[in-house]
């Protein structure tokens, strides 16, 4: 099964922002993606507090979200 980690290059050194697959001498392949442009919510109609508040709300399914079980749906 192939798992993306998120990282950044910086230093010339790609650093994850969370834990690698546990693999030895696995291989990667690392692509470079275009910098993400800021979000103009005021645009969108979503006030900064109405941000705030879905963040907030969504936040507490992060934990289910990431749970290893979850991977079956990744593989549909």
């Amino acid at each position: 099964m192939l798992k993306s980690v998120e990282g950044v290059f910086r230093n010339g050194k790609v650093e994850l922002l969370e834990p690698a697959p546990q693999a030895d001498d696995a291989r990667v392949l690392v692509t470079f993606l275009p910098a993400l442009a800021p979000v103009d919510l005021g645009e969108r109609g979503i006030s900064p507090t109405a941000a705030a508040d879905l963040r907030a709300r969504l936040g507490t399914f992060a934990e289910d979200w990431s749970r290893p079980e979850m991977d079956v749906y990744d593989e549909m």
